[in-house]
């Protein structure tokens, strides 16, 4: 029974991140995101209760993975290794959660009216975290005196424009969807733009 359950639940999380990335969250009906996902809209109400804590539950779906791209910056180690680590993590969101992604982002955008203020505060503490780290190797001389907010304002830009953007990056390429090798390129040149534009330190120990 909890094998149906669980299946039951993903199939509808999956449609609705779907959904609400399509139409947002005022223009999406709850039968839409029964249809797509192949059950009864009775269904839909049973796991969820409502639109809204299933929208909700969609943008639970990407906070942890986003907290966690960010462990990189919770560990010791150097400038350039936490960085690569980083925007890889990112790229791999927007690559295999790109949805989500998409409704998170239009979530901030709008201010974020559906996300916990516990949530808000934990992004934003990791946030600060990362920014703090940043500024710390900066005044160690282990990289360009770079501003350490637009650093992360622009990393968080260039990697999530891979999920916000992607029919229009795969019409400019030419392909009918991204694979690995597009986003392992684009991981590679994201990390050689960030690397060698703030002058990181290889090879450099950080605390």
């Amino acid at each position: 029974m909890s094998s149906i359950r669980e299946r039951n639940q993903e199939l509808i999380l999956r449609a609705a991140s779907q959904e609400f990335a399509e139409k947002g969250f005022a223009a999406t009906k709850t039968s839409d995101i029964a249809d797509r996902a192949g059950l009864p809209k009775p269904n839909v109400y049973y796991y969820f209760k409502s639109k809204e804590n299933l929208y909700r539950e969609v943008l639970e779906s990407i906070v942890e993975p986003l907290l966690e791209a960010a462990e990189p910056f919770n560990q010791p180690g150097e400038p350039a290794e936490v960085l690569r680590a980083y925007i890889r993590a990112k790229i791999r969101i927007s690559r295999d959660h790109a949805c989500a992604s998409k409704v998170f982002a239009n979530e901030i955008m709008h201010g974020a009216p559906h996300l916990s203020p516990e949530r808000v505060a934990q992004l934003n503490g990791q946030a600060s975290h990362n920014i703090a780290r940043i500024q710390g190797w900066i005044d160690q001389g282990l990289m360009a005196a770079v501003d350490p907010h637009h650093l992360m304002f622009s990393i968080w830009a260039a990697t999530q424009t891979y999920a916000d953007f992607d029919w229009q990056i795969s019409t400019v390429t030419g392909k009918a969807s991204l694979d690995d090798s597009d986003y392992e390129a684009a991981a590679e040149t994201i990390i050689r733009l960030v690397l060698k534009g703030c002058d990181v330190r290889e090879g450099s120990s950080a605390a």
